[in-house]
């Protein structure tokens, strides 16, 4: 799907997947190793592993860290409260990812859109069994 996609938007597209996939993996890592909490780490492995697009060559060549205009870390990134705050903040971080996926996928394949949008929809619902 990606080998015909210009070169910034493959960029965006290697930027969200990793922040998505990033994002999943630090609340799954906390719901299963300080939570125990065997069912929503299942679900959490199981969107991680949903949130691919192919070819990921593709996507690795055009991957250029030295000249993104925004790599600095930010002060709110630089600091957490507790544990909650680390889901919060990576939940939420994984959710506009997908969005932004979902988004610009639907000017290019509408099927891998619709993926996107549901890994959003079951980050919402696991956000909200996590807090309620």
């Amino acid at each position: 799907m990606c080998k015909n996609l210009p070169t910034p938007i493959l960029r965006l597209v290697d930027a969200n997947l990793n922040r998505l996939r990033e994002g999943i993996r630090v609340v799954e890592d906390i719901r299963r190793y300080c939570f125990d909490d065997e069912t929503t780490s299942k679900i959490l492995k199981e969107l991680r592993h949903k949130a691919r697009v192919e070819p990921y060559l593709a996507l690795l060549k055009t991957r250029d860290i030295e000249n993104d205009v925004l790599k600095t870390t930010t002060k709110s990134e630089s600091s957490r409260e507790d544990l909650n705050s680390i889901q919060i903040a990576n939940t939420k971080r994984a959710q506009e990812s997908a969005r932004v996926l979902e988004e610009i996928l639907k000017l290019y394949d509408i099927k891998e859109a619709q993926n996107f949008k549901e890994i959003r929809y079951n980050l919402y619902a696991i956000e909200k069994k996590i807090y309620s």
